[in-house]
């Protein structure tokens, strides 16, 4: 019997299937280990419901990224998390003109929710714009690593998740995109988001096919 969350993925992928092309799918073959999950921005800002950013929707999504880490760790693979969050110092920019609002370094809501804790060692990069690539060393981490694709989750989708898309893209990455491993506000942004991203710039999976890969 087909769960519901099963449900919505095939109606996801039929949604962005007109976007798709057999050549793409073949010339980018998910290899774990070539590959670093990236975990975006899992923080209580958006994930606690005491939170006026709070996501209803990222529940799934939650469950999904903690059962794609467990097999990442399981495999001593790389695992990237990034964590929004502007430095006290820093004069606001354009997002918080934009916003009206600015998460602040040292603020309880910065923090990483307590089930997707990183662990010792695990890489952790304080970002303050919507790509994770901006300002940061993740590009030279992830070469450090080996890793020639990123795999894709968090939130939102269609803001920090989809512009980290895009710029691992632009930096010579193969991405895949974890479809029920992100969440936006509503379900209209994240289609909308996994629409653009399957035309020009990542492949759409379910977490249950990384999983199935990794464990061939």
């Amino acid at each position: 019997m087909v769960g519901r969350a099963e449900r919505k993925n095939q109606e996801w992928m039929r949604l962005v299937r007109p976007y798709m092309s057999s050549h793409r799918v073949a010339e980018h073959r998910f290899s774990p280990g070539d590959s670093a999950l990236l975990v975006i921005d899992m923080q209580k800002y958006f994930l606690d419901e005491n939170s006026h950013a709070y996501l209803p929707g990222a529940k799934g999504a939650v469950e999904n990224v903690e059962r794609l880490l467990s097999a990442y760790r399981a495999r001593s693979l790389p695992v990237i998390f990034t964590r929004h969050a502007h430095p006290r110092d820093q004069r606001p920019g354009a997002m918080a003109r934009w916003w009206g609002d600015l998460l602040r370094e040292g603020d309880e809501k910065s923090e990483i929710v307590p089930r997707l804790m990183p662990r010792r060692g695990e890489k952790v990069i304080r970002k303050s714009r919507y790509s994770a690539f901006a300002g940061t060393d993740l590009e030279r981490t992830l070469r450090s690593y080996g890793a020639s694709s990123v795999l894709v989750t968090g939130v939102m989708t269609h803001l920090c998740c989809e512009t980290t898309a895009r710029d691992a893209f632009v930096h010579d990455f193969d991405v895949f995109f974890v479809i029920d491993g992100t969440a936006s506000e509503t379900e209209d942004l994240h289609v909308s988001s996994l629409k653009t991203l399957t035309d020009g710039f990542a492949i759409p999976v379910t977490t249950a096919e990384v999983l199935r890969w990794m464990r061939q």
